[in-house]
């Protein structure tokens, strides 16, 4: 029934339906109320911005922060739905990765005298979008000026 859909409507017609969303595979995570503040979590999430995955995961084993590992979680979920669609997680970088505020759990503290505060306990939501790499760029090393001397004196 959808192949007889697809006939009688344009491309562009057929992309306003939603059946083209289908055929493009997400290569996107999201992490959803992360218990930690945002302003801390956006330290880890600058850190592998731009970077490829390889580099990002290696980065992110290495660092002693607590939203380190979830970061890691949430990168490794992202590139296997990429894996998924089909796409080689050897060519993918991180596009795109944002840390927004979430919910805000309201816990209560005593204080002096007999009164009490609010403690404004913010969670994160984390949203990581891969896209392609570009290709590697073979560097061609110009000889040393060490090298440049022994040639001049031989």
């Amino acid at each position: 029934m959808a192949t007889n859909i697809l006939r009688c409507y344009s491309f562009v017609d057929i992309c306003r339906l939603g059946y083209i969303r289908k055929l493009v595979h997400n290569m996107k995570a999201i992490l959803k109320n992360y218990h930690q503040a945002p302003r801390k979590v956006r330290l880890v999430a600058d850190l592998i911005r731009g970077k490829r995955v390889e580099e990002a995961l290696a980065s992110l084993s290495f660092l002693d922060k607590k939203a380190a590992l979830p970061m890691r979680k949430l990168l490794s979920s992202a590139v296997a739905n990429a894996r998924s669609g089909g796409e080689d997680a050897a060519n993918l970088m991180v596009s795109r990765i944002s840390v927004d505020k979430g919910a805000v759990a309201v816990r209560g503290r005593p204080f002096a005298r007999g009164r009490s505060g609010r403690i404004h306990k913010t969670m994160s939501i984390v949203k990581v979008e891969l896209g392609q790499a570009p290709a590697h760029k073979t560097a061609v090393k110009s000889p040393s000026r060490s090298s440049k001397k022994l040639e001049a004196r031989s």
